[in-house]
């Protein structure tokens, strides 16, 4: 079990990493960690506890601006292959390809031979090249492993050559850099560590570069960073007070010589830690002053800055980790299964070579006429016997298994792609499937863990409620919107409904509501650009971005700010405040503070923050605590999210103080987070609280309905969110995760897996990413279950890489989780169109393709088994060498492909109305080890009857021309023409979905092994190469003959009699589910047909009384209780 809650700030608690807003603390995978450079300290992978950040050997960065030298001092050097050294900066030209023209092949093919199937194979071709064992001709083996490697490396070496060009056009892009005191145009892979760099507007950003100097005021930068996170709204960086006054001009620049430490290259978005020493004095650097390469510049003329980090070692490059392989159910199954029949095939073998030796001595070697002149004996033959078997019997493991497997996943993802109906118009955004691995795990899922801020709701925010002094706001008896024409300023598309409020306000007499506003209008991160007349807010969350506005409203503008003012207008009346410290949000602190001195010189700070973190630091003279604390719980049970505002005067001389040891902390080099924290401790107390907002987030369309459709599929879900108890309790309710007729419980318990795991729905508020990647992987863990998350956010990443399946939703937070997920789509709802239809109908697909793959194979192999008996087991081929290289290439492959690429057993509207359906994946009853041995039974019945029929048949015969086709070639031909029969018919049995490509098939495989076997069989090709093709005249000679025809139409016949009664039988007396609803269906559509007929109207009300009468649905349904932890 695992207890969630969460210790509060301790000593430890203030240094953890802020993973809330983005988490790539956890996110480097084993493969990252191996390849740390020395001086770095390991961070273990996926840690229970985060790792502390950064260490004084960690500001082991060293770059000195305008100084190329000093950067290959040897003090700088590292090791690399065999005692060569080189530089530890890493120039700025990437490489993102594998292969180049030398290593393609070598590569490759070792990456390809990594797999067990091919290696096999391979073991096979160099067995076949002995002569004393070779059974079989080298090419039987050769063509179908050349075919297979052939068309995986041509799919590689595409996907290669793409990166390869995009690589060139990175590293040849043009950019201009301060060389000999001058700016110089030059390339980008030329850039080096230490350089200058001059950006124009809209350039992308070349390195990880320290921001100097730029042409708006106070160096402010305006930066767009899709390419990291896929945001589009704009991110601010600002050069240092120091560097902007100092640096404008291009003499300036040429003599800087600052030496920057850092911390050592990282994949860390959220967080850069280091300190310029210049004209010796220290001063801190954090990640506002960083431009990070990917990024473009925007609203800025020019901009100069220092290069910090280049090429590999940018923190964009380092983000592009390997991905966890992930692997399905069936991926695992198939192997083992493979495997099983690598030891029959061994022992098949054995037993054949061991009767060999015992046939030679007691047959073998008193005959005479089949002296062979060698002189071997009985054990050294048996031997030789064993391998030729080997070789022989190796079909059973089929080489074109693995490629076929590729390809049905490869369609499938299309299909998903494809879908009209997984895609979003609003957005233009198309389902998306990243991986083409997993599809058939859909069709298994158990558990669904899912974020709810932007992934359930939309996360679009409205100001709906307040609680000012006591007093609520926002209540409304009248349902007319407040007109805000007396408002210049205001946003036309802001909605409020309380008049009460306004006047209040415009009325000047209420002092806390005046307060609550300006506090609302100053206390934030947001920027503002002037667009045509019109004030547009660029805000770094959703919800700043709505309380900003809604003090705009109500007449507290937000117009402008610089690195130490902020600008508002008051009712019309412009006022300027001088900003002497801005104490920032993060997850662990859950509140943000300003410190501001007012036009007339007295300090006031304010704050904003979740209500237990605010409440903890009230002074005790504070009022409205009751009120607001009861305000505060209305509004969670209306699913809103809450903040509470307060402030505090401070005393200059009080401030003084404090802000000496601010400063202190800004430049540390350890812990520096740490030392801040410990800071802003020290001033954010005894306040005075002013109320609270309510911000409503609204569902997304249909997620009730979903979540609906998904719990009767017997799909548990979990949400897991970082809100207050009684706001995740009742957003469960509003989107039907929770009923009345549920029982809740709540707990905090040691027990959390198993009991959670009893219930129907589990809700965990409070939790961190952390945790949420924790949640899961317990899940998989102890329930052995397949488990899948959902989520919109970077804080989803952790959660969506952990689970077997993650699914992106492209919504409002950016591209972060779409670029670590499996799958993605734009809302939520196409979450059950996804599993219900495509997940089931690739598991259905995909089981039929296996179980029908191994019995073909069964069936067309172990015929060698039984003719083993005739031939003194001297490992002699039943078929001619030729049918055996293309049959599972040509002969029986297309239909059984088709069958895993379009086969459905009902349409996707009976999918979705019927989740019942969804069950048999999640139990894995399609395809484990009783189908496996199923299919190997069938198929050692077919081969025993297309072995023995016509065996029968050849044993006293004449032809019509009174001579006996009892050859040798002409049975190979009876035999082989009689399992193309039965493999293809016997799939068209199986297919529940008829379509003309399948038809075509079919026919089309039958037809192919003809048409191929009359050119192989002419006397023609026997001319060109008559060592080959022994076969001259064999086919046109027997099949011409009716007797043959009719042996094979027997042969065929006897083949499927069994299997069409068994398939009568178990659907008349133990119909499935599908079986069911298709009948239902075709009676439904027959009905609609004849009007008249009273069958209709007995049907004409749909499927419902048909299936509830079968018993295959109706258990009984487990008493739905529902439990919700707390953390």
């Amino acid at each position: 079990g695992v207890k969630m809650s969460r210790e509060r700030v301790d000593s430890q608690g203030s240094m953890r990493p802020n993973d809330e807003v983005m988490p790539y603390s956890d996110d480097e995978t084993d493969d990252e960690l191996a390849v740390t450079s020395e001086e770095e300290p390991d961070e273990e992978a996926a840690a229970p506890h985060p790792p502390v950040e950064a260490k004084p050997s960690e500001m082991a960065w060293k770059v000195k601006a305008n100084d190329r030298p000093y950067h290959h001092l040897p003090e700088f050097q590292k090791k690399t292959f065999l005692c060569i050294k080189k530089s530890r900066y890493s120039g700025n030209a990437i490489k993102t390809y594998k292969y180049n023209v030398l290593t393609f092949i070598p590569l490759n093919l070792y990456e390809q031979f990594k797999r067990v199937a091919n290696i096999y194979f391979l073991a096979l071709l160099i067995l076949q090249l002995i002569p004393d064992i070779s059974t079989l001709p080298w090419y039987t083996t050769l063509i179908p492993l050349v075919v297979v490697l052939g068309v995986t490396a041509i799919k590689d070496l595409v996907d290669d050559l793409a990166r390869h060009r995009m690589d060139k056009e990175i590293n040849n892009r043009k950019c201009e850099v301060l060389l000999d005191g001058r700016f110089r145009e030059s390339k980008w892979m030329n850039i080096q560590v230490g350089d200058v760099v001059r950006l124009k507007k809209n350039d992308f950003i070349p390195a990880d570069i320290l921001l100097l100097s730029s042409t708006n005021p106070n160096s402010l930068c305006y930066v767009e960073t899709a390419e990291l996170d896929g945001e589009t709204n704009l991110k601010f960086k600002m050069g240092l007070r120091v560097t902007d006054e100092k640096l404008q001009d291009e003499r300036k620049l040429a003599q800087f010589d600052a030496l920057i430490e850092c911390e050592e290259p990282n994949n860390r978005l959220d967080k850069f830690t280091g300190t310029m020493h210049w004209e010796n004095k220290r001063y801190p650097l954090d990640l506002d002053n960083m431009l990070l390469r990917g990024c473009k510049i925007r609203n800025t003329e020019e901009c100069r800055g220092l290069v910090i980090f280049a090429g590999a070692d940018t923190k964009i490059m380092r983000n592009g980790g390997k991905t966890r392989f992930k692997r399905t159910k069936i991926d695992e199954l198939m192997n083992y299964m493979v495997y099983t029949i690598f030891v029959l095939l061994l022992l098949v073998s054995a037993g054949l070579a061991i009767g060999h030796s015992f046939w030679y001595a007691e047959i073998g070697s008193k005959a005479w006429y089949l002296f062979d002149n060698k002189n071997q004996d009985t054990s050294h033959r048996g031997f030789l016997s064993f391998w030729g078997y080997i070789i022989i019997l190796n079909t059973m493991v089929p080489i074109s298994l693995y490629v076929s497997v590729e390809v049905i996943r490869l369609g499938q993802s299309k299909f998903i792609n494809w879908d009209l109906q997984m895609y979003f118009a609003e957005k233009d955004t198309p389902a998306k499937a990243r991986t083409t691995t997993l599809n058939e795990q859909l069709g298994q899922i158990e558990y669904i863990f899912s974020d709810k801020t932007g992934t359930l709701t939309q996360n679009i925010m409205q100001f709906k409620k307040c609680t000012i002094a006591g007093r609520n706001f926002g209540t409304f008896s009248i349902s007319i919107p407040v007109d805000w024409s007396w408002n210049r300023y205001a946003d036309r598309k802001f909605q409020f409904m309380d008049h009460s409020l306004v006047a209040n306000i415009r009325s000047k007499k209420d002092k806390e509501a005046s307060e609550f506003f300006k506090l609302l209008s100053l206390c934030h991160t947001v920027m503002v650009e002037h667009k045509d007349g019109d004030l547009v807010y660029q805000a770094a969350s959703p919800d700043e971005g709505a309380l900003v506005t809604a003090a705009r409203n109500f007449g507290y503008v937000f117009l402008s700010r610089t690195q130490d003012t902020i600008t508002i207008s008051e009712m019309e009346h412009e006022t300027t405040y001088e900003m002497l410290a801005l104490l920032d949000f993060n997850s662990d602190r859950k509140r943000m503070s300003i410190i501001l001195k007012f036009p007339d010189g007295r300090i006031r700070l304010y704050c904003k923050g979740a209500d237990t973190v605010i409440y903890e630091r009230l002074s005790p003279n504070s009022r409205y605590k009751e009120v607001t604390q009861t305000a505060l719980d209305i509004f969670a049970n209306e699913t809103l999210r809450t903040l509470c505002l307060c402030y505090k005067d401070i005393r200059s001389e009080e401030y003084e103080a404090w802000s000496r040891k601010h400063k202190d902390a800004q430049v540390a080099l350890t812990d520096r987070e740490a030392a801040l924290d410990h800071v802003y401790e020290q001033i954010e107390n005894n306040l005075m609280l002013i109320g609270a907002t309510a911000i409503e987030d609204k569902l997304q369309d249909g997620v009730p309905e979903t979540i609906d459709k998904l719990a009767k599929a017997d799909i548990k879900i979990w949400v897991l969110t970082g809100d207050k108890k009684e706001t995740a309790e009742n957003i469960g309710y509003s989107c039907s995760l929770l009923t009345d007729d549920m029982q809740i419980h709540y707990g905090e318990d040691n027990d959390f897996v198993d009991m959670a795991c009893e219930c129907e729905a589990v809700i965990c508020c409070r939790v961190t990413p952390k945790q949420k990647a924790n949640v899961v992987s317990l899940v998989k863990k102890y329930k052995k279950a397949v488990t899948l998350s959902i989520g919109d956010g970077a804080n989803d990443v952790n959660m969506i890489k952990t689970a077997d399946i993650g699914v992106g939703i492209s919504g409002q937070e950016g591209m972060q989780a779409v670029m670590s997920s499996d799958y993605a789509f734009a809302q939520f709802r196409y979450l059950q169109r996804l599993l219900l239809v495509h997940g089931r109908w690739s598991y259905i697909r995909m089981c039929k393709f296996l179980r029908f793959f191994f019995f073909k194979n069964f069936a067309f192999t172990l015929v060698h088994f039984w003719y083993s008996f005739f031939n003194g087991y001297s490992s002699q081929v039943a078929y001619e060498d030729w049918f055996i290289t293309l049959y599972n290439l040509f002969y029986s492959s297309l239909p059984v492909l088709l069958v895993g690429l379009l086969d459905q057993d009902v349409n996707d509207k009976l999918s979705l109305k019927f989740p019942k359906l969804y069950l048999p994946g999640q139990q894995g009853t399609l395809f484990n080890y009783k189908n496996f041995f199923i299919s190997l039974f069938h198929g050692i019945f077919v081969s025993l009857i297309i072995f023995f029929i016509p065996y029968g048949a050849f044993l006293q015969t004449m032809g019509q021309d009174g001579e006996a086709p009892s050859d040798y070639q002409s049975f190979a031909i009876v035999t082989a023409s009689s399992l193309i029969f039965t493999v293809n018919l016997q799939i068209s049995l199986e297919t529940s979905y008829w379509t003309f490509v399948n038809c075509f098939a079919v026919l089309g495989s039958i037809a192919i092994y003809f048409g191929i076997m009359f050119d192989i069989h002419s006397a023609g090709i026997h001319v060109i190469f008559p060592s080959v093709f022994t076969f001259t005249g064999a086919a046109s000679n027997a099949l011409r003959q009716p007797y043959l025809w009719l042996t094979i139409i027997l042969t065929v016949g006897i083949s499927l009699l069994p299997v069409v009664c068994i398939q009568f039988l178990h659907k008349t007396i133990r119909p499935s589910v599908g079986d069911k609803l298709r009948y239902a269906d075709l009676a439904f559509q027959r009905g609609r047909q004849s009007r008249r007929s009273t069958y209709a109207f007995s049907h004409s009300r749909g499927y419902a009384d048909l299936i509830s009468s079968g018993r295959s649905i109706r258990r009984r349904p487990p008493i739905r209780t529902d439990f919700i932890s707390i953390h």
